[in-house]
């Protein structure tokens, strides 16, 4: 049996009802009428004489034994082409007229200013906008197009539809003032959970009922960690800092490192993120090794190679 060549719009077409779980729902993410769907994941099948899909005694399409064996090489293909036209894409632009920043509110300020400053002077020609975001905030704005590179936490960095390149990371300590009932010695298991804790937490739907180092059931959830800040010092509530934007409250007495047993705190691992359908320019891509050096000589933030989350 001569095997015929399927289109990339029928690998896409294919790829979309598998994702998707049904031929109206991939119509609806391609723009297309659910009767071109059907006939694209036909043609393919004739092309390469298997069947893709189970679609009799079910309401939805199942993959087949033949779907499931034929998805990932159908992903790398066009994944592939992705990557070439996201690349000729780039040769052609050149350097960019505009480049959109969202950088995550854990990003020490002296790196986001340091090197914001730089890059003006690197780049004159080059308009730059510049939002500032919390958690799964930064992912959320890539994904909806509203910035071009973001430099964001561990939380849905590794998204399918982005690119990631861990660049550094920033340490995150329990704090509480120093007359908190946390701020003694000796503190038993559990314990935490009885006081108020203060959680940062941001307007994505991407992370709506997810939690994220949370042990007491009694917490405020704040979008803004200057807020979060300014609560702790008035001793309400204890809660998971950045070392760099606590360590002078914590040299002069404001507040003071909690020693909890479920030793809360961790490296949050920052990394540069795009989408997988554009690739950085010169501009962005000076962005992203410049915010990688910055990051690396910061005082209180530690270089990550490892890329882990």
């Amino acid at each position: 049996m001569k095997l015929g060549e399927p289109s990339l719009d029928q690998l896409r077409i294919f790829l979309a009802v598998a994702e998707e779980g049904s031929f109206g729902a991939a119509a609806r993410k391609m723009g297309r009428a659910v009767s071109a769907v059907s006939y694209g994941v036909s043609q393919m099948e004739s092309q390469l004489g298997v069947t893709l899909f189970e679609r009799e005694g079910s309401r939805r399409p199942v993959l087949t034994e033949e779907g499931r064996g034929l998805l990932t090489e159908a992903k790398a293909v066009a994944d592939g082409i992705d990557h070439l036209l996201a690349k000729t894409q780039s040769l052609h632009a050149g350097l960019e007229s505009e480049v959109s920043l969202v950088v995550d509110v854990m990003l020490p300020g002296e790196v986001t200013a340091s090197v914001l400053r730089d890059f003006r002077v690197m780049f004159p020609t080059v308009a730059l906008r510049l939002q500032v975001e919390a958690l799964g905030a930064v992912a959320a704005c890539l994904l909806e197009g509203g910035a071009d590179l973001g430099i964001g936490g561990p939380v849905l960095a590794d998204h399918p539809e982005l690119e990631r390149q861990a660049i550094g990371s920033v340490e995150l300590v329990p704090v509480a003032a120093p007359y908190h009932p946390l701020a003694r010695a000796g503190i038993e298991p559990g314990e935490s959970r009885k006081h108020l804790q203060l959680v940062l937490t941001d307007r994505s739907p991407l992370t709506e009922g997810r939690e994220f180092s949370v042990l007491s059931p009694e917490s405020w959830r704040l979008a803004d960690l200057g807020a979060k800040h300014a609560l702790l010092k008035e001793g309400i509530g204890w809660g998971n800092m950045p070392r760099h934007m606590v360590s002078g409250d914590i040299d002069e007495g404001r507040l003071c490192l909690l020693d909890l047993p479920e030793k809360p705190g961790a490296h949050y691992t920052l990394s540069a993120l795009w989408r997988r359908d554009a690739r950085p320019g010169p501009a962005t891509s000076w962005l992203i090794d410049a915010m990688r050096e910055r990051i690396g000589k910061c005082s209180g933030v530690e270089p990550s190679v490892s890329g882990e989350a």
